[in-house]
């Protein structure tokens, strides 16, 4: 038979440790690639299906009925990224940057 493998709680806290550095290094990735995407534009194909707008301010509440005043990115529950930057991912608009200040059809109350 064979003996069984004993791990010291040593080995595990290293273990531990180095996922948890390899879960960073990851996380800062992640954030430098989406600061190099590029800002969405209101004439790309999806943001013109989905009426985004640069500023919320110049949405037509005429032509776009869902649209209340004070619904802009910033307080969609799609945006993404650090709370304060002009421009942060979407999950809508995958590899692209919005305006915080901007709005589309998509809009949705944070919780």
């Amino acid at each position: 038979m064979s003996e069984p493998i004993s791990h010291s709680r040593r080995d595990a806290l290293k273990q531990f440790m180095l996922l948890c550095g390899a879960a960073g290094a990851l996380q800062v990735t992640r954030s430098a690639q989406a600061a190099d995407a590029p800002h969405l534009a209101p004439a790309d194909p999806t943001a013109t299906a989905l009426a985004y707008h640069e500023d919320a301010k110049t949405v037509d509440a005429k032509q776009f009925p869902t649209y209340q005043p004070g619904q802009m990115c910033s307080t969609c529950l799609q945006l993404q990224g650090k709370e304060g930057d002009a421009y942060r991912p979407c999950n809508i608009f995958a590899g692209k940057l919005v305006n915080a200040n901007g709005w589309c059809k998509v809009w949705v109350k944070k919780a």
